[in-house]
């Protein structure tokens, strides 16, 4: 069997789950390949042998240009901050790399249209990690929209809530900062329940827009980056991204969308509730009790009409061949395995997978819509 020797770019939150992915994928899938976790990358060296360490990988670096270049690299997996996206990305692809990279893939659509020129001109597999597709629950829901059982589809609605920015006492680590995140809650989060809404019901027509800052100024991180446990100094400075995004859609296929993400929703730490309604049914997920679908299907007798609760746990659905018997559930981690998995398996044949740096490309202009809309209070069409 091929061997795929990997590179990974960032080794804190995303590193960590990226790092369990690599090394639990060929454990639990049928891999055409055999993935080495060969050499992890971050800026400080004892933290990223710390990594190495713990995660297993063989090597820790703090060069990813010279481990772009080496020859015994096939694969790199980008999970840095968003403003190093693109530079990554084209370099590993000019080195005949396959990419997989964390969303949102960029901080703008010029950067994102020079990335897929990039992979498009090396022909290498290109993959954004938009781990969210890879919930069974969600892929089962795609297919049974796709088999037209909810039929013509009216409504998209989606709601991303978090909680972990209210106190404004904490600190403007990079996500808070518009020159390395790009946007805020919009690019981070908001990000995901498009790129949900591309999955299941298509793609967008036009948007109108609103986001919002409601701390527009807080503490200045302590030391470097900062993370979602980073402290702040005396010092404040301006928050340069939004806390709050919203927009409303139409989508080309004729239905409506109504989509909202948030950092200031207490109570909420990663709720993620998604529903679609069609002129023969309904489904409605709940990432918090991510391993069911609820189904509401129009044509069971009156007297038994409701949402029905299906647990997405057994070998017919999708990716849950390769866990428990029947009833068994997954969690959070086992969607960025997936994820792994199908990359893994495209990079093996050289194949293209899904989704590619094209629809992150797409999102990242849907995103762009979003905020162009709430600039301008209008209606923004998105290119076709």
């Amino acid at each position: 069997m091929k061997t795929l020797n990997v590179a990974l770019i960032g080794y804190k939150f995303m590193g960590k789950a990226h790092s369990n992915a690599w090394r639990q994928a060929p454990r639990f899938f049928d891999l055409k390949a055999k993935p080495r976790m060969k050499v992890i990358v971050g800026r400080d060296l004892a933290g990223v042998k710390a990594a190495a360490d713990r995660f297993g990988w063989e090597e820790a670096s703090t060069d990813w240009r010279k481990v772009i270049a080496r020859p015994d690299i096939d694969a790199v997996d980008i999970t840095t901050t968003n403003d190093s996206h693109a530079e990554i990305a084209i370099a590993a692809a000019k080195a005949g790399k396959a990419i997989l990279c964390e969303k949102p893939l960029a901080m703008n659509v010029a950067q994102c249209e020079r990335m897929v020129a990039a992979v498009k001109k090396a022909g290498v597999t290109h993959m954004i990690c938009h781990n969210y597709r890879r919930i069974p629950a969600l892929a089962l829901a795609r297919k049974m929209i796709q088999n037209g059982d909810l039929g013509e589809i009216y409504h998209y609605r989606a709601r991303y809530l978090q909680d972990w920015i209210v106190d404004p006492k904490f600190p403007i680590v990079w996500r808070l900062q518009g020159k390395i995140a790009g946007s805020g809650t919009h690019g981070d989060i908001h990000a995901h329940i498009i790129d949900a809404a591309r999955f299941l019901v298509g793609e967008f027509d036009e948007v109108q827009g609103l986001m919002h800052t409601f701390i527009k100024e807080r503490p200045i991180v302590s030391g470097g980056y900062g993370g979602l446990s980073a402290r702040g100094g005396k010092r404040m400075g301006k928050v340069t991204v939004d806390d709050a995004a919203m927009c409303l859609a139409r989508f080309r296929n004729g239905a409506l969308g109504n989509l909202e993400a948030t950092r200031f929703a207490l109570g909420r730490k990663n709720g993620i509730h998604i529903e679609v309604n069609g002129s023969k049914g309904s489904i409605f997920f709940d990432f918090e009790d991510m391993n069911h679908l609820l189904y509401y299907n129009n044509a069971d007798p009156a007297d038994r009409q409701g949402f029905r609760k299906i647990i997405v746990g057994s070998g017919c659905h999708p990716y849950m061949g390769a866990w428990w018997p029947p009833g068994h559930i997954i969690g959070y981690e086992h969607t960025f395995i997936h994820a792994v998995a199908d990359f893994v398996n495209a990079a093996a044949k050289g194949r293209p997978t899904s989704p590619d740096f094209v629809e992150g490309l797409r999102n990242q202009q849907v995103l762009e819509a979003v905020a162009k809309s709430a600039k301008s209070g209008r209606w923004v069409k998105l290119p076709r």
